[in-house]
């Protein structure tokens, strides 16, 4: 937007604290390449646009805002003499992206001084070389920095995952491994039991009753209900009486064993109304080692689900074999990264997932925001020392969505919230932060997600807030980068 032309005084723009140390010659240099120009009641340029000018406030008042999904979010409102915005890193030339970070407005008549980028640069790069340099780099120092210690970050963080996911695994592998092996034993002895059944003089029907009783309680340990710790220890009682009652020897070592299958005293008796009395230890023996392979191969079915149920999550996690851009489900994105994360959550913090089911789903980077959850997760994890409630929330915040992470910590201090998403910043000792996790995490949902990070703390309850569009921002596409 272009304003009306004014002269431009020396002696005026010499007053504003920025140009206050130039010489008188300095200052007719910068009236001969740039100009003054009034501008009415609203914008002067907009944020995503070739930054071609460097503005100073003479007189008036100067809003700056930034974009965040579709709306414009204030973050600076100043009528103070000489503040500046525009193309202020023109120094750097084309080796960076030179374009307006911010949109300016104006909500009064207001004056400024305004200066070409090149002129700007040119002036920079000849009346302050060494400022330049520092500058240039302090700039692609802090750069080179912020991707080389994000690298070794995302690097220590695949590692912990990776450690994470090895310890889940290997409890149902190994587990599936010694229910494997005890049911060879279980079946080697129910072959040894058939046979010795098989000697005896028994008439098929006898048999048959035996094969039908088998098939019987095969079924029913697929039905066996949960009890109680007391119900299933009543009848583990009961089922011992029984066994003694019948003279079938170690009864107490077999009740267990019934009991979780869902046998009890009176299933008993049916099982002894169908044989002969002297059959009767063999055949409990028999249908012992029959429960026990059902048991067995239930853990062993667990094991094996549990474990592809985990290769899943890991893949969901990665996003492996999937777009990098897609419509998601938040919550099959939240409940990946929590179980990715639940050896390093430990056993003394408990989840808690208020999730509203009916949120649709949204377009997204799906990998890039389990990055944010894992950040934000690892960071109430950290501030609760392994102990609290972590509580993850999502729900419709107006024309958004909202992905809460609250915990129970001692909270963020108010004097260095404003700083918490700065590069760099941590308050962790030395090696064990490098200050990028929250910035990373705020570049991923605000300049990639067009969507906003925000942060509400007090002693005992600190609530991270993700808000994403619910919708593709216009403009947007999946090759579009941070």
């Amino acid at each position: 937007m272009s304003g009306q032309l004014m002269p431009c005084s020396p002696q005026e723009i010499g007053a504003l604290f920025l140009f206050e140390k130039l010489s008188p010659e300095q200052l007719g240099q910068l009236c001969a390449a740039g100009r003054v120009e009034r501008f009415e009641p609203g914008p002067v340029y907009t944020e995503g646009e070739p930054a071609t000018c460097f503005y100073v406030m003479i007189e008036g008042t100067v809003v700056l805002s930034r974009r965040v999904g579709g709306d414009d979010v204030e973050v600076s409102r100043t009528s103070q003499r000489g503040v500046y915005s525009g193309s202020m890193q023109a120094y750097l030339g084309d080796r960076v992206r030179q374009a307006y970070n911010n949109s300016m407005r104006v909500t009064e008549p207001t004056r400024f001084f305004v200066l070409p980028a090149d002129a700007f640069a040119r002036f920079m790069q000849e009346w302050f070389p060494m400022a330049v340099h520092l500058l240039e780099g302090l700039f692609f120092g802090s750069k080179n920095t912020q991707r080389a210690i994000g690298q070794r970050e995302r690097l220590l963080a695949l590692g912990s995952l990776s450690a994470g996911l090895t310890h889940e695994l290997n409890n149902p592998a190994a587990a599936a491994v010694r229910a494997t092996a005890t049911l060879r034993e279980r079946v080697g002895k129910m072959r040894h039991k058939l046979a010795i059944i098989a000697q005896g003089s028994y008439s098929p029907e006898v048999m048959a009753n035996l094969i039908d009783i088998q098939e019987r309680t095969a079924e029913r340990v697929a039905k066996a209900p949960s009890l109680s710790p007391l119900e299933a220890s009543d009848r583990e009682d009961a089922v011992t009486d029984w066994l003694d009652d019948h003279d079938i020897q170690e009864g107490w070592r077999i009740a267990p064993t019934f009991v979780q299958a869902g046998l009890d005293a009176d299933w008993l008796d049916q099982v002894a109304a169908a044989v002969d009395e002297e059959i009767l230890p063999n055949a409990i023996g028999w249908l012992n080692y029959t429960v026990e392979t059902e048991l067995l191969m239930d853990e062993i079915n667990d094991s094996t689900n549990r474990i592809s149920h985990l290769v899943d999550a890991a893949k969901q996690y990665s996003q492996l074999d999937r777009a990098p851009y897609q419509v998601a489900d938040v919550h099959e994105l939240l409940d990946s990264t929590l179980l990715m994360l639940s050896g390093k959550i430990g056993q003394q913090i408990k989840v808690v997932k208020e999730y509203d089911r009916t949120l649709p789903r949204i377009p997204a980077y799906p990998a890039e925001l389990n990055q944010v959850w894992t950040n934000l997760i690892d960071n109430a994890v950290q501030a609760m020392e392994s102990e609290g409630t972590l509580t993850v929330r999502t729900a419709l915040d107006h024309d958004r969505l909202l992905v809460e992470f609250r915990d129970t910590g001692p909270g963020v201090p108010k004097e260095i919230r404003s700083r918490i998403f700065d590069p760099f910043f941590t308050t962790k000792p030395v090696g064990e932060g490098t200050g990028l996790g929250l910035d990373i995490s705020w570049r991923i949902v605000v300049n990639k997600h067009h969507g906003s990070l925000q942060v509400e703390s007090s002693p005992g309850d600190t609530r991270f807030q993700v808000l994403l569009p619910l919708t593709a921002v216009e403009n947007d596409s999946p090759e579009e980068g941070e």
